[in-house]
C-alpha cells in the first residue's frame, strides 16, 4: 500500500522521530510505513490521519483502487 505520510510530515517541518512521538510510536514504526514495509493497524491509521486532519484515503492508497481506476 502507497501512502502519502513522509510527504505531509515534511510539509509540517516534523522529523520522523518528533512524528512518532506526536502519535505515540517509535521512530522505526513511521519510517517503516513512509517506506512501505509496514502496513499500519486501523487504529493506528486513523491516528495518523487524525493528526493530519485528512481522510486514510487521502493518506493511504490501495495499489488494486489504484488499477480499478485505470480499467
Amino acid at each position: 500500500m502507497k501512502n502519502k505520510v513522509e510527504e505531509l510530515r515534511k510539509k509540517l517541518d516534523m522529523n520522523q522521530e518528533d512524528f512518532a512521538k506526536a502519535i505515540k510510536v517509535s521512530r522505526q514504526t513511521i519510517s517503516s510505513i513512509e517506506t512501505g514495509k509496514y502496513n499500519p493497524s486501523l487504529e493506528l491509521a486513523f491516528a495518523i490521519s487524525d493528526f493530519f486532519g485528512k481522510s486514510i484515503e487521502e493518506i493511504f492508497i490501495h495499489e488494486r483502487s489504484m488499477e480499478n481506476e485505470k480499467k
